[in-house]
């Protein structure tokens, strides 16, 4: 059984020989490679390579495109900033929306455009083309709370649910147009599953996560399941206000960052819900010991119950030992679910 076998199994909840392993890796993946992360960001066949690579090396079931937020941003035109060693980041001083008068003559961009989308869609066919179906290739688009976050500003957006509660619904409205049609040509491309960030998302309380941005995810789900792909939920920090909402989104998979327990979430999404999760990703995993982070991911699978794959709560930090990452990976291969 290969490792897109698996997963696609494992998520079928059919039997599998072991638990799925898809830790998220992507500076340490550049790392691995020796490559600057401004080139992993920019460049897909450096993406790829380091993908494939610490797949390799480390028996992963999958490789994925994610690098960084501002992939669509920067092609809706927002100003971001580059760093030769760090994440892109956006400048919310200078918001694309900043005067949110602009959002009636913005257009999604088009992926295939030749800007920073373009270049993960070219990730997605490079990794399809170098694994087959070996492994699953798992593409990356932002959520609509991230998304507008990234285009109006975080604590701008913050009041806009107060003052201006029309324009945060246009706003979503249009994020999600542009994220599926981001979807639709890495689906294309090759993706079987699109990962979904929407980390902005855990920083709201439950009613107005409820009322603005449930329902706005949830077409993006199902829109995603519409084109023919699985889909990944990816929301870090503490969502333990938000976790029925989540389990009733209907994703493939969710992952669950470390400020929630595993039983609490499993007892509020429900017996169904394929979970990742849910190591600190430093303290756990980066800074543990080899005996400890199996015990730490025993845990997990006994609290996640059989609807479990094996990874950390958000990304593998750069510089964790790669001992302590095969710690990690040998458990998901001596444990069947």
């Amino acid at each position: 059984m290969n490792g897109r076998e698996r997963v696609l199994a494992h998520l079928a909840g059919q039997p599998v020989d072991r638990l799925p392993l898809m830790p998220i890796t992507m500076m340490f993946a550049a790392r691995r490679i020796g490559a600057r992360y401004l080139d992993y960001c920019t460049d897909f066949t450096v993406l790829a390579e380091g993908q494939i690579r610490t797949a390799e090396a480390f028996g992963f079931d999958y490789v994925n495109t994610m690098s960084d937020p501002a992939r669509e941003a920067a092609d809706c035109g927002a100003p971001v900033q580059y760093f030769e060693s760090q994440p892109v980041a956006l400048d919310e001083a200078v918001a694309l929306l900043a005067d949110k008068v602009q959002l009636k003559g913005l257009r999604p961009p088009d992926p295939l455009g030749g800007g920073r989308m373009h270049n993960g869609v070219k990730a997605v066919a490079r990794l399809r083309e170098r694994v087959g179906r070996d492994l699953m290739v798992e593409g990356w688009v932002e959520g609509p709370m991230a998304e507008a976050a990234d285009l109006r500003g975080i604590n701008t957006l913050m009041t806009d649910f107060y003052d201006d509660p029309a324009f945060v619904r246009d706003l979503f409205a249009f994020v999600v147009e542009m994220e599926l049609r981001f979807a639709r040509e890495q689906i294309a491309a090759g993706a079987d599953v699109i990962g979904i960030g929407d980390a902005a998302a855990s920083l709201v309380g439950p009613a107005i996560y409820q009322e603005f941005i449930w329902p706005f995810e949830k077409q993006l789900v199902d829109g995603i399941h519409a084109l023919g792909a699985q889909t990944r939920l990816h929301i870090c920090g503490d969502t333990r206000a938000h976790l029925e909402g989540m389990g009733r989104l209907g994703c493939s998979i969710v992952d669950i960052d470390y400020p929630v327990p595993l039983a609490e979430a499993r007892a509020r999404m429900g017996p169904a819900q394929v979970l990742i999760g849910n190591l600190n990703p430093v303290a756990a995993l980066r800074n543990s010991t080899l005996a400890a982070i199996t015990s730490a991911l025993a845990d997990c699978h006994r609290d996640a119950g059989a609807r479990f794959i094996v990874g950390a709560g958000c990304e593998v930090p750069a510089d964790t030992p790669e001992e302590n990452l095969r710690a990690l990976c040998d458990y998901a291969r001596a444990h069947q679910p």
